[in-house]
């Protein structure tokens, strides 16, 4: 069975470290921390590999992020895989790795979407699906 989770999040710490600038790009890496609420409610760490090109904007990213908290009042963690392979973010590809979900959240599957909104704030919609049937309450 399907489900959706929605709300916010906010970047609570973003530790950028340049690790190589040559012609035509940067290569760098950022250790992010988050705090969410919503159908999500816990804290996060990604660990993101960046390119910006010559004029310092965004090129492309990879990243992991290891959720530990509740989705809709079940307990766990899981790994969200990030891709944006465009120039600017376009194509961006967040998705729950198979086999990462624990606790409640054990045979987790999903995607992941961020959406910023114009004030700088950031929402996500978690769509997912459980190996067990998600219409029954989570063991306490």
């Amino acid at each position: 069975m399907s489900a959706k989770a929605d709300g916010t999040f906010e970047l609570t710490s973003f530790e950028p470290e340049v690790l190589d600038e040559g012609p035509g790009a940067a290569l760098g890496q950022v250790r992010i921390t988050k705090t969410f609420q919503g159908g999500l409610a816990g804290s996060s760490t990604v660990t993101m590999l960046s390119v910006a090109d010559i004029e310092g904007s965004p090129a492309a990213y990879v990243a992991v992020e290891r959720f530990t908290g509740e989705l809709d009042g079940r307990k766990g963690s899981f790994v969200l895989q990030h891709s944006a392979p465009g120039s600017h973010g376009e194509h961006l590809a967040i998705r729950v790795v198979p086999g990462t979900g624990s606790g409640d959240l054990t045979g987790i599957v999903g995607t992941f979407e961020i959406i910023q909104s114009d004030d700088g704030g950031h929402s996500y919609v978690l769509e997912y699906t459980l190996a067990f049937d998600t219409s029954q309450p989570p063991s306490r």
